[in-house]
């Protein structure tokens, strides 16, 4: 039994290639729960203010406004670039920004380190 013939060598190879890569590149997308963007967070301004739970906005509170998810939710925020991460109760609806995905209180920003920057890149991730 001799070898196979060049071309199809060569086919058998970059069959058995995509296949191995296309695992690879699936390895690395982003699962279907988790959500990527930037955070921002809230202004001063906004303490006491009525958010869409009917509470009134603590920038001390561990909360946070998302666009979608139910009220209620709990959820982890994660900045990658640090891996510092919060966990927040969402109890608000926004951000209203092209690009972000959540607006955080005072002292959710300040426990992942962006209060200077203003906004940082995060994943949401609910936990209940």
């Amino acid at each position: 039994m001799g070898a196979l013939p060049s071309p199809i060598r060569a086919l058998c190879l970059a069959g058995i290639l995509a296949f191995a890569t296309a695992g690879q590149a699936q390895a690395h997308e982003t699962p279907p729960d988790i959500q990527e963007g930037l955070a921002s967070y809230y202004s001063d301004s906004l303490q006491g203010a009525t958010t869409a739970s009917g509470e009134p906005f603590d920038q001390q509170a561990l909360t946070a406004a998302h666009p979608s998810l139910p009220l209620g939710t709990k959820v982890l925020v994660t900045r990658p670039d640090t891996g510092q991460e919060v966990e927040v109760l969402i109890n608000d609806r926004g951000p209203f920004v092209r690009g972000r995905i959540i607006d955080l209180s005072k002292r959710a920003a300040r426990e992942l380190g962006m209060l200077s920057r203003g906004i940082a890149p995060v994943q949401v991730t609910a936990v209940q």
